[in-house]
């Protein structure tokens, strides 16, 4: 599987911006797609992830009411609508696949059960 992230850029606070995020091969294989993103001087860090199987979603608490993540079956694609953006937003983000059967909502904060990354989009949110 290999993804494609797109969709960064710069906005004021307040702002909003849609990330996408294309598998292409064995895009038959993912069954969760999450998002993290790692700002600067700081470790990488979930944002939200949605299973495959019953869409069903996760995000981080930093999160909550302002992002949301979504699937088109029909382009094959994963959004992530960021609304009432934040300078603490600033971060590249990265979408991630994992392939693994059975994973419980609770767990899908932890990278390291991922087994695909994307190659990030850098989103700045200007004060």
């Amino acid at each position: 599987v290999q993804l494609q992230a797109s969709g960064g850029g710069l906005v004021q606070a307040g702002g909003s911006l849609r990330l996408s995020c294309a598998p292409s091969g064995r895009t038959d294989r993912w069954l969760i797609m999450g998002w993290f993103r790692r700002a600067p001087g700081q470790e990488r860090e979930f944002v939200t992830a949605m299973r495959r199987s019953d869409r069903n979603t996760r995000y981080a608490d930093s999160v909550k009411g302002r992002f949301t993540i979504s699937r088109d079956n029909a382009k094959n694609t994963v959004y992530l609508q960021m609304n009432s953006l934040k300078p603490e937003d600033t971060a590249v983000y990265y979408c991630a696949a994992a392939t693994r059967l059975n994973l419980i909502i609770g767990s899908l904060h932890r990278d390291d059960l991922y087994d695909y990354w994307g190659q990030g989009t850098l989103v700045t949110v200007s004060s």
